[in-house]
């Protein structure tokens, strides 16, 4: 993230990206995530998480206690609360559901003038966004990035830290079936842990074992069916819904050898 901030400087470069990294040392997988791509492993059919996703709904507790921290980093443009939807001037004085950055239910709480503001967080699931800007809130870059027609920054919200999970592959007999699957956010956007789960044992079950290019032909599969066919409608899925819009890469990684198939 540092090393972006002085390209920006030095070369005029601007920009930002999230992150997600496997390193496999000393018998160990070491997995981290700073944004929405997603790991898993699948290992014998079972799925293990390897990773989750940092959007402003899983991270809506750090983001309101940072601006309750630093109420600057809000301009005079935005509020830390969060509410049910966007309150009315006429709302003033009324009774209104909010939560805050300790709290994981809902409690009432008295409209004020401060509550008209835009909220931090705005939107649900995929349309959740920090800001009214973006949709995830760890990566690396994006030093530049501000709230439209405004001088607050993004940045400070915006955590280049990744979460690291370790898997210990000492501890299982792995068999060439089992694998790490890496994907960005356009693959789980329309294809889930199962879905993946079931694309990764038809097409490796079409392969010898020992065929090296069976895993590249499982991430081939898992783009080719995210993306869908392209109709009057747009890319559509074979079940006719939309396919992904966004940029989809996957990378399969074998956990075991030929060697160890029983």
């Amino acid at each position: 993230d540092d090393q972006i901030e002085r390209e920006r400087a030095s070369q005029h470069l601007a920009g930002g990206c999230c992150a997600l990294a496997a390193v496999y040392l000393m018998g160990k997988f070491y997995v981290a995530n700073a944004g929405d791509s997603r790991a898993i492993i699948i290992r014998n059919g079972e799925i293990i998480p390897m990773s989750r996703e940092f959007t402003p709904e899983t991270e809506r507790q750090r983001l309101q206690f940072l601006a309750l921290l630093r109420p600057e980093l809000l301009g005079k443009e935005f509020t830390h609360l969060e509410f049910p939807r966007r309150i009315q001037p006429t709302e003033l004085g009324k009774k209104m559901l909010y939560r805050d950055q300790n709290m994981n239910g809902w409690a009432y709480k008295k409209i004020e003038e401060d509550d008209l503001k835009f909220p931090l967080i705005f939107g649900e699931g995929k349309k959740a966004r920090m800001m009214a800007t973006i949709g995830v809130t760890r990566g690396l870059g994006d030093h530049d990035l501000k709230v439209f027609s405004s001088n607050i920054h993004i940045k400070p919200f915006l955590s280049c830290f990744p979460e690291v999970r370790v898997y210990d592959l000492t501890q299982y007999e792995h068999c060439p079936d089992d694998v790490l699957v890496l994907g960005t956010d356009g693959l789980w956007d329309v294809t889930n842990d199962k879905e993946v789960a079931g694309v990764v044992m038809e097409v490796l079950t079409s392969y010898e074992p020992n065929d090296p290019c069976r895993y590249t032909m499982v991430a081939q599969e898992l783009v080719v069916r995210s993306r869908g066919v392209l109709k009057e409608r747009g890319w559509r899925l074979a079940n006719d819904k939309l396919g992904s819009g966004d940029d989809i890469s996957v990378f399969v990684i074998p956990l075991g050898g030929p060697g160890n198939y029983t």
